[in-house]
């Protein structure tokens, strides 16, 4: 008897049976494998790893990234495992439909939104803080008013805005271009963090790992 209410599930064979509004395959191997790298490494790699070190956890902060890359291992191999059982459009929301019923779906569709609505804040924010402290090293920082929201005794946070609103663009204009751009710009970020390894490393100074755990 086939299931019915919140709790039915979709088969393999009927998500699989896309039909005419299937989805146009426009990103290849490689545009998805940098696009999940973007989404891993975040902005916080930049705004929160120092202030962790030097607040919180000291050198036992490189814990944390092993723990957080066998996360993002398990992850990876789930989403890979479902992808290749469920080849079409919806990711997490469809592999849900037809593992666990349409209630799961359901709710884990609105926390997706939810997620990429903070997430996508929290990165506008931090990159509009470091954009400000490059505007102000050279004479031309922002008064607070526009690098503040109402709620923190300013008016807006004009970059942070400014850069959504220009992202919003890029992803208006089409998967491909889009694409192109998250390309370009995980290109960038990795080679910002190799830079930053290469000039480092020949830096670090071992006494400062005792005591390891602070």
């Amino acid at each position: 008897m086939a299931q019915q209410g919140l709790w039915r599930t979709k088969s393999i064979e009927q998500a699989n049976d896309t039909g005419e509004s299937g989805l146009h395959r426009a990103l290849s191997g490689l545009d998805l494998t940098l696009l999940g790298i973007g989404a891993i490494i975040g902005a916080g790699i930049f705004v929160l790893t120092g202030i962790a070190a030097a607040t919180k956890a000291g050198p036992a902060l490189t814990l944390s990234f092993v723990l957080a890359g066998l996360a993002c291992l398990f992850a990876a191999l789930v989403y890979a495992e479902f992808a290749s059982t469920v080849p079409v459009s919806g990711s997490a929301y469809t592999y849900s439909y037809v593992t666990l019923g349409e209630l799961a779906a359901w709710i884990i569709g609105w926390d997706l939104i939810l997620e990429y609505s903070v997430a996508s804040a929290a990165v506008a924010i931090g990159w509009s803080g470091y954009f400000n402290r490059v505007l102000s090293g050279i004479g031309l920082g922002l008064p607070d008013v526009l690098t503040r929201t109402p709620f923190d005794g300013g008016w807006l946070n004009l970059p942070a805005f400014l850069i959504i609103l220009g992202v919003s663009g890029i992803l208006a204009l089409g998967i491909r271009e889009s694409s192109r751009f998250n390309n370009a710009i995980v290109v960038l970020k990795l080679g910002i963090i190799a830079l930053f390894l290469v000039v480092a490393i020949p830096q670090v100074d071992t006494t400062n790992w005792d005591p390891y755990f602070p």
